[in-house]
């Protein structure tokens, strides 16, 4: 049976696959999205830190984070909706980077004055003043909290680079929420706790989908938006043999713990291993930034990843952060949550058309791309419009002027065929 046709099918209702919805809805495409979930942001957005920073290792990535957050800001008038509802919030707190080889200050220094990113250099001293109760110490690198080592003394002392412009958004949920809201009201169609079991196609064109119930939906256009679910999906569309960069689910956890009096902003601490900031309730949110002494917990299914934080690794990362700021306590009981990532081989994400005409990919997203949703969903907007009208993406990559910073983001950089950067972070870090 067919369920409705539409202009283009997106597969995934996170705060990606709702950013491309609303944007697909605003170029006039009559859109379906489609998730196995109950709603939107109930996969992967849901535990995300939702921390919107601006340093990557690549001018593009800078570019796209220094843009994307001009719309968290004007959160209200990129949504434009009609009625009154709740909002997600962008929380203005500043991000502190320490110092570490895994982020050359220089090297990021560059990109930003290359993008226009204002930041401040702060010395240990400053650190000290700024950040009341901080060990800037430098302990690189990151050790595991059972080795004696970890529990050795500094080898000297960080700086730090601040961006003031930094923060995080308070609820990424209702930040995917509010983004199916706007395009609900452009006519977007959202089918929710739907399967798709098959992606049909006529030769070398998608010719639309196959849902678990029967249902047929036809389009010509189809966005793999799926999260971890995506590599399935790519398999199902019979698509990947010509991707250099291959994409993983990894489960990750991020904790909670009481905050210490006095801290604000985001602290991005590769030295140690871990990052922080603020949550509500007076919390501090903990997350990793897999470091090489840490194995990584990849799995082959993403509905069978456990969603309950680990002792084992509750302590890790919060002992990691105690050490940094010694008044954080380190409960015994474990208190957070885990979610399954998307990643990319070189953590970077896949925006992109594939060799099946029509059919796109937002892919390898997880962990380093919620801050850049609302302008992904630009991205593959202007990328789905270009190359269904003829252009040919891959011999001439589309170019992207950013509306407020004027900076211009080759999406050429996110391409499936991209060579694998040899100085990529391979981290979460981007």
């Amino acid at each position: 049976m067919t369920s409705r046709r539409a202009d283009a099918v997106v597969v995934g209702a996170g705060v990606i696959g709702a950013a491309i919805a609303l944007e697909l809805a605003r170029s006039g495409r009559q859109v379906v999205v489609v998730d196995k979930a109950g709603a939107a942001g109930h996969g992967s957005t849901s535990a995300s830190s939702a921390i919107i920073r601006f340093n990557y290792s690549t001018f593009d990535g800078v570019a796209t984070a220094w843009e994307a957050q001009h719309l968290w800001t004007s959160w209200p008038e990129h949504l434009r909706l009609t009625d009154r509802r709740p909002l997600a919030a962008f929380h203005r707190t500043g991000a502190v980077l320490l110092d570490s080889p895994a982020a050359d200050p220089s090297a990021v220094t560059a990109l930003f004055d290359r993008t226009g990113v204002p930041y401040e250099r702060w010395d240990a001293a400053a650190l000290r003043r700024r950040l009341p109760g901080i060990d800037p110490g430098r302990y690189w690198p990151p050790k595991p909290v059972d080795d004696d080592a970890f529990f050795a003394g500094p080898t000297g002392e960080l700086g730090a680079l601040f961006t003031p412009d930094a923060g995080y958004v308070d609820d990424p949920q209702l930040a995917a929420q509010n983004l199916a809201d706007a395009a609900g009201e452009l006519g977007a169609h959202f089918l929710f706790h739907r399967a798709v079991v098959a992606v049909d196609r006529r030769a070398d064109r998608v010719t639309g989908i196959r849902l678990a119930d029967g249902a047929r939906i036809p389009a010509p256009v189809v966005v793999n938006a799926a999260g971890p679910w995506s590599g399935a999906l790519n398999r199902l569309a019979g698509v990947g043999a010509d991707f250099t960069i291959g994409v993983r689910p990894l489960r990750e956890e991020v904790h909670q713990v009481p905050a210490p009096g006095g801290y604000t902003p985001v602290v991005a601490d590769l030295d140690l291993g871990t990052y922080l900031r603020p949550a509500p309730g007076g919390h501090l949110l903990v997350g990793g930034t897999e470091p090489a002494c840490d194995p990584p917990e990849w799995i082959d299914d993403p509905d069978a990843a456990d969603p309950r934080p680990t002792a084992h690794r509750f302590r890790t990362q919060v002992t990691r952060a105690a050490r940094r700021f010694p008044t954080i306590g380190v409960p015994n009981r474990a208190l957070g949550t885990a979610g399954v990532y998307d990643v990319a081989d070189d953590w970077t994400p896949i925006y992109d058309r594939t060799a099946l005409g029509g059919y796109y990919v937002a892919m390898g997203t997880s962990g380093n791309q919620f801050k850049n949703a609302p302008l992904v969903g630009r991205f593959l907007a202007t990328l789905i419009d270009l190359v269904e009208a003829g252009h040919d993406h891959d011999g001439d990559p589309v170019r992207y002027r950013c509306e407020h910073t004027g900076n211009v983001v080759d999406l050429g950089s996110f391409s499936r065929r991209r060579p694998a950067r040899a100085d990529s972070a391979r981290t979460v870090m981007g």
